[in-house]
């Protein structure tokens, strides 16, 4: 799918990601591939590049796709480092995706009901919205950290509904992993859209198979 994607009339909430759906994931990608190794770096003598190689990439990858792998907390004990004091220090780069704030007013013109659903950590997610203010477009915002599980796990979408109900068949879910978005499906929500250029300073991706996508949210109707 291509081009311009219109919502179904009869979806009146939509359950949106943070980082690749309404923030540029370019931030993410330069604070750890960049930022964080160079400060890491600098208790071994290695350049930002070798501690990432080294160092950093190989603990990234032990814990994706685990709440730990967004966790804030977890990686400022696990690399010895105020990550919250360098995330805010080097937040120049915190920025929606262009179009994503009109694509909110239009949603909320029309009656939908607005509800973020990251992955980001508290902490992350309160930098981030002090930098570009990103509760006044919503009606509700969750993180995964105080439901001790991530989205990808089914066991999220149980006990997030238990404190946000909508009815999934009348929801549409939006964000730019795959993973995740087989996990909305699964708990029952029918429509599932991916985004397919999370990330300015990256090409875009590859649509996953068998899933509407759009480039970005600008281009949801």
């Amino acid at each position: 799918m291509t081009g311009r994607l219109p919502l179904p009339a009869h979806i009146d909430t939509l359950l949106l990601d943070l980082d690749g759906t309404l923030l540029d994931l370019a931030f993410d990608t330069h604070f750890w591939h960049e930022v964080v190794p160079e400060y890491y770096g600098r208790k071994f003598g290695l350049t930002g590049p070798q501690a990432f190689e080294q160092l950093v990439r190989p603990r990234l990858r032990s814990a994706e796709g685990t709440l730990d792998w967004y966790s804030l907390d977890y990686w400022s004990r696990a690399l010895d480092l105020d990550l919250s004091a360098i995330k805010s220090r080097h937040d120049e780069r915190i920025a929606w995706l262009p179009g994503a704030q009109d694509f909110l007013r239009r949603q909320r013109a029309v009656g939908r009901r607005l509800v973020l659903v990251t992955n980001s950590h508290t902490e992350t997610l309160r930098i981030k919205d002090r930098k570009v203010c990103i509760r006044p477009f919503l009606d509700a915002m969750y993180s995964s950290t105080p439901f001790g599980v991530p989205k990808e796990d089914p066991s999220f979408w149980q006990r997030f509904r238990a404190v946000e109900p909508f009815d999934p068949a009348r929801a549409a879910f939006i964000d730019d992993n795959p993973v995740v978005l087989a996990a909305a499906r699964n708990a029952g929500i029918d429509t599932v859209i991916a985004v397919t250029h999370p990330d300015s300073s990256r090409p875009p991706r590859d649509p996953p198979v068998g899933y509407a996508h759009v480039a970005a949210v600008a281009m949801i109707d």
